[in-house]
């Protein structure tokens, strides 16, 4: 009696640990793919899934999108400069059977892949295009991952340079330059602003050719300001004494007009500002 009993609890034992191994779940994120005597038989869609203890193999492929660092690579570029370069690529399985059966490991498989293939892309690039054209250089190493990874079942979705290491040397390089064309465009701005001053200038001189009378106005607004700091020295231009002077004989024209055709003249208005004839001054 006893021995059945024995019997009976090693046969429920065994019954249990065949039912648990015969329950799998495939999660929603997931695909399994079933193996039966290592022949491959399908895939299986999420939910509780039943197999053949001993008999059937069941692995569960994620679907999800994986991100994998690339780590640093010395890479030197085409004009023969030494950098180091990083990225991260990001990538999902399409096809569940082919990442089980056409690779051991996907995602070991895509790191060295991405690794050389960086190295490749990148080398093909001068220092200045390898800055500048990172984002020419993320599709290229992308094309280049998906068709080799088409094979495997699976999808690069995005490769993104993350960090790119120069040699100190040519950091210091690099910042000469920059200074050197910041000088260069310092000066530029410097001659196109001297150019449009004289511009400038020789449109105000034809002008005042045009007319004397707005250089005295000019020489007038230049004594103004000298004199707003109260300075006891007074400075009359050259050409401001011809002015009064050319003022004066046009007054006395005036007046000697007036006389002639017995208009009313205000004499006292007319001989208030003093004439100046051959240099020296005369009153009424």
């Amino acid at each position: 009696m006893g021995v059945w009993i024995f019997v009976l609890i090693v046969v429920a034992v065994v019954a249990l640990v065949g039912l648990a191994m015969a329950i799998n779940i495939v999660r929603q994120y997931e695909k399994g793919v079933l193996f039966r005597f290592g022949r491959l038989i399908g895939t299986r869609e999420p939910g509780l899934r039943l197999i053949v203890p001993f008999v059937d193999v069941l692995h569960r492929v994620s679907l999800r999108i994986v991100t994998m660092p690339i780590q640093s690579q010395g890479i030197i570029t085409r004009d023969n400069v030494s950098v180091d370069v990083s990225a991260v690529a990001y990538f999902r399985v399409v096809d569940a059977v082919k990442s089980v059966i056409a690779v051991e490991n996907v995602e070991a498989a895509i790191n060295q892949i991405a690794q050389t293939t960086l190295r490749k892309v990148v080398g093909q690039h001068t220092l200045d295009e390898t800055l500048s054209e990172t984002d020419r250089i993320n599709i290229d190493i992308r094309e280049i991952l998906d068709i080799t990874t088409t094979d495997w079942g699976v999808e690069v979705t995005l490769v993104e340079l993350k960090d790119i290491q120069l040699p100190d040397s040519m950091k210091r390089a690099m910042a000469r330059q920059a200074e050197a064309e910041r000088e260069k465009r310092a000066k530029i701005i410097s001659a196109e602003g001297e150019s449009m001053a004289a511009a400038a200038l020789g449109d105000a001189s034809d002008i005042m050719m045009a007319h004397p009378l707005a250089l005295q106005l000019r020489n007038l607004q230049s004594l103004v300001e000298i004199g707003v700091d109260k300075n006891s020295t007074v400075v009359f231009p050259a050409p401001l004494m011809s002015t009064i002077g050319e003022l004066g004989t046009f007054l006395a024209r005036e007046t000697a007009a007036a006389q002639q055709g017995n208009a009313p003249v205000d004499l006292g208005k007319a001989t208030a500002v003093p004439l100046l004839t051959n240099g020296s001054a005369k009153s009424p």
